[in-house]
């Protein structure tokens, strides 16, 4: 039996524990909620999580669809760029998947030689998917650091304005006054 069979009959128990583990993630509190509660409404992180890792998980199994697989991850790291994460711990859940899988498989699954050999193709697709993870997550961050520099600018120039220090012009930009 190929690897991607295996998985996929085992694919619901991955899930689970993959959701697990990114749910830990979070402080104690709030992954025993992100847990618990399964309605995406009461709890979008949760259920983007969830839909998010499905979704990486069927295009791991099947045809590694990249624009799949960035929708899906973006969703789930979006969530994580606006958080205290660090780039590392926002991402690292990918490769926890690494340890899962193999937990899920049978000793006398590792004596066939096919099987080592897609085990080891199928970490090099989380190798990529992480580094997808991490490039979304670079991206992010670098739109939050973007948005705060103009809040600031646009506030120092709001505090000048009303100083009187500075005035804008119809067709330029700011002119001192």
């Amino acid at each position: 039996m190929r690897l991607e069979e295996l998985l996929a009959q085992k694919k619901a128990a991955i899930i689970d524990k993959w959701f697990d583990v990114v749910a830990d993630t979070y402080p104690a509190d709030t992954a025993g909620f992100i847990k618990r509660q399964k309605d995406p409404f009461s709890n979008p992180v949760g259920g983007t999580t969830q839909k998010g890792l499905t979704g990486l998980m069927d295009e791991l199994l099947g045809e590694m669809n990249h624009d799949k697989i960035d929708s899906f991850l973006d969703s789930i790291i979006r969530i994580r760029a606006v958080q205290a994460f660090t780039p590392s711990k926002a991402t690292s859940f990918i490769f926890s998947l690494k340890k899962l899988v193999r937990n899920q498989l049978n000793k006398s699954d590792f004596n066939e030689y096919r099987i080592l050999a897609e085990l080891s193709e199928l970490d090099l697709k989380i190798d990529l998917i992480g580094l997808m993870a991490f490039d979304i997550y670079m991206k992010c961050r670098e739109k939050i650091y973007q948005i705060k520099a103009n809040e600031e600018k646009n506030r120092t120039f709001s505090a000048f304005e009303r100083a009187g220090l500075i005035k804008e012009l119809p067709d330029s930009g700011p002119e001192l006054a």
